[in-house]
């Protein structure tokens, strides 16, 4: 049986030759080909991993679609209300209730001296993460293609923490996320090293329903920064949970999707996959 990750790289590889080909329309049949399946099987698997046909999926990915999200709101709208009527909403695949906790400046100006750190590796929808949690809560979630060099990059951030590697509870209701037949209502807890500015801008990125996109300039509106796009911008780029702080929803205010920690391709499909997720409910 193909494991998620490479099922995962079986449509990312789909999805980016659909869009590279965007204008000439591809045939279900000269896609299917670029992963090696028969039309029919590639149809089937498509529509399995993600609900919805190729055709329709690729709708959420357009231009014209973006720049439609980003004209239905403005910041007020969307991020000081959005976050609670979500949570109301059937069209939310995950209804999260995220925490964000700060490290203590000793926490991590120590290199994380007292703190004992659990983490593993997790397949998922989207590819192979590396999943990290302190007592208090999840301080790590990352998308990876090593795992060596992904832990070695974990233990830079914390030279001094205690590390361990076996699953814990925060990490199996984290994992969730990617379980697209849940729909309960679930708490998270995220204990997270950061400055003060960087977790304003993780909480403002908590508000963006799934399924939505809203621009740099509207986060950098939502915590009273609107001449610190570039900072905003920056901070969204040192998210170090993927996914549960949906960084992967802010996109240029052209419509462009612009760049993302863990590749353009993978926030390509997430944000496609929302889309399709919202519409299926």
């Amino acid at each position: 049986m193909m494991s998620d990750t490479a099922h995962y790289a079986r449509m990312a590889k789909a999805i980016a030759y659909i869009q590279a080909n965007f204008q000439a329309q591809p045939s279900l049949e000269q896609i299917a080909e670029q992963v090696h399946l028969s039309p029919a099987h590639f149809q089937r698997e498509f529509s399995e991993w993600v609900g919805t046909s190729p055709k329709r999926f690729l709708q959420y990915l357009s231009l014209d679609y973006a720049k439609s999200q980003l004209r239905q709101h403005n910041a007020q709208s969307v991020l000081d209300t959005a976050y609670a009527t979500g949570l109301s909403s059937p069209s939310r695949l995950h209804d999260l209730l995220v925490q964000i906790e700060g490290m203590t400046p000793a926490e991590y100006k120590h290199g994380g001296k007292d703190l004992e750190i659990a983490y593993q590796c997790a397949q998922t929808l989207f590819g192979e993460v590396l999943i990290a949690s302190t007592a208090k809560g999840i301080c790590h979630l990352t998308f990876i293609q090593d795992r060596e060099n992904a832990l070695q990059q974990l233990i830079a951030q914390f030279p001094n923490a205690q590390f361990v590697e076996q699953g814990t509870a925060f990490h199996a209701q984290a994992l969730t996320i990617f379980n697209h037949e849940n729909r309960s209502i679930e708490q998270i807890k995220l204990h997270l090293k950061g400055t003060d500015f960087q977790l304003k801008v993780w909480s403002s990125l908590l508000k963006i329903p799934m399924g939505e996109v809203v621009s740099y300039g509207e986060v950098a509106h939502d915590i009273s920064q609107n001449k610190a796009v570039r900072v905003v911008g920056s901070a969204i780029g040192r998210n170090p949970v993927a996914v549960l702080i949906p960084c992967h929803r802010v996109i240029q205010s052209t419509g462009r999707l612009g760049g993302y920690r863990w590749g353009t391709e993978r926030k390509t499909v997430l944000i496609g996959w929302e889309g399709a997720q919202k519409h299926a409910f």
